[in-house]
C-alpha cells in the first residue's frame, strides 16, 4: 500500500502539514492517520488558490476530496475544538470533513478542565514556564496516568451519566488541588460532547486494521522529535510520543510491521516556539513566520542556524528514516549558515526511555553550550543528507504542494 508515516525531526514547526498534504496530492491517499498529540497541533497547508486551514486534529490531506482522517487512540481528542475547526473547514470549502472523520473510542477527551488546569499550573511557573500551548492535552495524559479506569475517553461521549460521573471526578479532584477552575459547569459541557458522538463515527481499535488493507495511509505526527517525552530535553517537552514509536505499534497491530516508509521532516532553519534549548539561535537572522506569532502560553518563535547535532540527535532518537523532506529553503541565503558541531561536543546520543533525570543533566549541558558556525552549503539538500547520512527525498520552496520537488528521480511522486 506504501504507506509514509511522517515525522518532525526538530522541536515541531518544520512543515509536517504541508508535506502531508503534497503527499495526498501526489498519490490517492485512503486516510491520514494522527497517532499522538492533539488539539495543540498547528499543521498549516496553504492551497495554490490561496485557501489556508490550520490543522489541529482533522488530517492535513483534509483538502484533498476523498481523503478520511483516523484519530487513533493515541490521540488526545478535544471535541469542542474539533467542531471549531470544522466550522473553519467549511468556511474553506470543505463542508464534509467530519463525515471523513473517525475517532477510536479508547482515545482521552481533553476537556475544559484539563484546559484550566493546564493554565493555572503554568501561570504558576511564572519565569519557569515549559512553554506549554495552554490546551490541556499535556493535563489529560497525566490524569489518564494517575486515574486509567476513570479519565474520560470519547466512547464516553456516547454514555452521558457515565460521561457526567467521570467529569465530575475530574473537576472536584483538580478543584481540590488548584483551587476554583475558569471552567463551565459539567451539566452545560454535556450536550456538547453527545452532539459529537452523534455526528462522529466513534470505532474500535480494530478498525484501523481494515483501513490500512484498504488503500495508502499517510501517519501524521505532531510536533517533533525534541519535544518528545521520554527523549526531548526535559521539562521543555511534550507528554506525547513524538517518533515513529506509535505508528509502528498500530501497524505492527495490524500485522502489517515495517510495511510504511519512514519520513523526516525539517526545516533548512532550526525554529523552536517557547522556552528550551535552541543552541544554534540568532537574533539577528531576518525571519518571521506570520502563522506562528508569539502567544501568552508559547511565547515568541525562535530562529536558529541549522543545528545538524540536534537533528542527528533526533534522527538517533526516531530510529532512522529511510529520507527526509527538507522545507523552507526559500528562506535560504548566506545569512543562515549550518553548525555541525558545538563547542564542547559534535554529537548527543540519546539514552534509555523513562530517564528524565539523564534528559534534565543533557537540557543543562545544552542551555551552556555554543555552535561552533560553518558558512552557508551551496547545495542545502546534499550538505543536509551528508550530515544526517539520509537521502533528501522532497524539497519545499513554498507553502503549497506546487512548491514541492522530489529531490531524486523515481523516490517520489508529483502531485496530480
Amino acid at each position: 500500500m506504501n504507506h509514509v508515516m511522517v515525522v518532525d525531526l526538530g522541536y515541531g514547526d518544520a512543515g509536517k502539514g504541508t508535506v502531508v498534504d503534497w503527499l495526498c496530492a501526489s498519490r490517492p491517499v485512503h486516510t491520514v492517520v494522527r497517532f499522538n498529540g492533539g488539539a495543540q497541533a498547528a499543521h498549516n497547508v496553504v492551497l495554490r488558490d490561496g485557501r489556508h486551514h490550520t490543522f489541529a486534529q482533522f488530517g492535513s490531506g483534509t483538502f484533498r476530496p476523498g481523503v478520511r482522517t483516523h484519530l487513533s487512540r493515541h490521540v488526545v481528542v478535544d471535541p469542542l475544538a474539533l467542531a471549531a475547526e470544522a466550522d473553519h473547514l467549511t468556511a474553506v470549502g470543505v463542508p464534509d470533513a467530519l463525515d471523513r472523520l473517525t475517532v477510536d473510542g479508547e482515545a482521552l477527551l481533553a476537556t475544559p478542565y484539563h484546559r484550566a488546569a493546564n493554565r493555572a499550573r503554568e501561570t504558576a511557573r511564572g519565569a519557569d514556564r515549559h512553554g506549554s500551548c495552554g490546551l490541556g492535552v499535556g493535563e489529560a495524559v497525566a490524569y489518564g496516568l494517575a486515574h486509567p479506569d476513570e479519565a474520560p475517553r470519547v466512547a464516553d461521549c456516547a454514555h452521558p451519566a457515565v460521561l457526567r460521573r467521570r467529569l465530575t471526578a475530574l473537576r472536584d479532584r483538580l478543584t481540590a488541588e488548584l483551587g476554583p477552575l475558569d471552567a463551565p459547569p459539567v451539566e452545560d459541557c454535556l450536550p456538547a460532547y453527545a452532539a459529537f458522538a452523534g455526528r462522529v463515527a466513534i470505532v474500535d481499535r480494530a478498525h484501523l486494521a481494515g483501513v490500512l488493507r484498504a488503500g495508502t495511509c499517510v501517519f501524521e505526527g505532531a510536533q517533533g522529535v525534541l519535544l518528545d517525552e521520554w527523549h526531548g530535553f526535559h521539562p521543555y517537552t511534550t507528554w506525547s510520543t513524538t517518533t515513529f514509536a506509535n505508528a509502528e505499534a498500530l501497524l505492527a497491530e495490524a500485522g502489517l510491521a515495517g510495511s510504511a516508509q519512514r519520513l523526516g521532516v525539517l526545516r533548512v532553519t532550526t525554529t523552536r516556539h517557547g522556552p528550551g534549548p535552541l543552541v544554534t539561535e540568532d537574533p539577528a537572522l531576518p525571519f518571521a513566520d506570520p502563522r506562528n506569532p508569539t502567544n501568552p502560553w508559547q511565547g515568541r518563535f525562535r530562529f536558529g542556524h541549522f543545528d545538524a547535532v540536534a537533528h542527528r540527535y533526533a534522527l538517533a532518537a526516531a530510529g532512522g528514516v529511510d529520507g527526509l523532506a527538507l522545507t523552507h529553503l526559500d528562506l535560504a541565503g548566506p545569512a543562515l549558515r549550518i553548525c555541525r558541531r558545538y563547542d564542547t561536543v559534535d554529537r548527543l546520543t540519546p539514552g534509555p526511555a523513562g530517564d528524565l533525570d539523564r534528559q534534565a543533566a543533557l537540557t543543562a549541558r545544552l542551555l551552556r553550550a555554543r555552535p561552533v558556525l560553518d558558512e552557508a552549503p551551496t547545495d542545502w539538500p546534499a550538505a543536509v543528507a551528508a550530515e544526517l547520512g539520509a537521502p533528501v527525498l522532497l524539497t519545499s520552496h513554498g507553502p503549497t504542494a506546487e512548491d514541492k520537488v522530489p529531490a531524486l528521480a523515481g523516490a517520489v511522486s508529483t502531485p496530480r
